[in-house]
């Protein structure tokens, strides 16, 4: 998968799938599944590191996980977030921030959050030949400006202006642009309008593809479980009940049992080897 093929899949109306993956088994099973991209996404910053937000992660922490999820090896897109405060400096810092996830990370591509503002950084970056994605509606680098996590673009005129910041990415040659947290009417315009396929979180159907968090998905993130998503299966509660029985049975002296036990006869049982 590539970032050409984002577009490809548009135009024959195929639905883009793209999850979250912060390591190397999130990634290695997310694209057994057969994924089409993998956002190390700064969402992690909550998921996995256990912030309140994804403003704390930090450069080097975000190239960490990048390496660990393409140790993978996967045949989906590997695209990267860049943090808070990596790109909204100056250009030319952006631009090396930017290489430093496809240089030493491995990333494929990268994400920025922002509208029309952000426009000209991303056609410094794609010069720099990184493929670049665009995010818009709720940017969660940016939700103590917005006042929290809440819907975005539900009167007109805020939807014009994510309308606008959409189109502003699509001539700054993004290939794809993450919609979240918006009406799904707005949506439904937002992927009409554009050439560029747009993958919605929190957007509804309307949208050319979905990303949804790893975490989300198997019920491993106990803090709180967002309305867009839908959990597949409770892993929370897997994990917790399989390492109960495992306590319980060191405990009741059942683990390590028999099959989990290696032998030398020529030790013996008394140990008069050691003495």
């Amino acid at each position: 998968m590539t970032a050409p093929d984002f577009f490809a899949k548009k135009s024959r109306g195929e639905r883009i799938v793209m999850i979250t993956a912060c390591d190397y088994p999130s990634a290695y099973y997310a694209d057994q599944a057969g994924v089409d991209a993998l956002l190390v996404g700064d969402s992690l910053a909550m998921t996995v590191l256990g912030h309140s937000s994804t403003i704390p992660l930090t450069l080097d922490e975000m190239i960490h996980h990048v390496r660990a999820v393409c140790r993978a090896q996967p045949n989906a897109l590997v695209i990267a977030d860049m943090p808070f405060l990596t790109y909204q400096g100056s250009q030319d810092q952006a631009v090396l921030n930017c290489g430093r996830l496809i240089k030493e990370g491995g990333a494929a591509a990268v994400k920025l959050e922002g509208g029309s503002h952000v426009a000209p950084l991303i056609r410094r970056v794609i010069q720099a030949g990184i493929p670049v994605m665009g995010h818009v509606g709720l940017q969660p680098q940016s939700v103590h400006a917005t006042g929290g996590w809440r819907v975005q673009g539900r009167k007109p005129e805020a939807a014009r202006t994510i309308l606008e910041d959409a189109r502003a990415l699509q001539d700054a040659g993004v290939f794809g642009i993450v919609v979240e947290m918006v009406p799904v009417e707005l949506a439904a315009v937002l992927t009409r309008s554009l050439y560029v396929p747009t993958i919605g979180i929190g957007a509804g159907v309307a949208c050319d593809g979905q990303v949804q968090l790893f975490h989300d998905l198997i019920g491993m993130y106990p803090a709180f479980t967002p309305r867009h998503t839908r959990k597949y299966v409770d892993a929370g509660t897997m994990v917790t009940d399989a390492l109960r029985a495992y306590a319980a049975d060191v405990r009741g002296g059942a683990f390590p049992s028999e099959e989990n036990t290696f032998h030398q006869p020529d030790l013996g049982d008394d140990a008069s080897w050691s003495s």
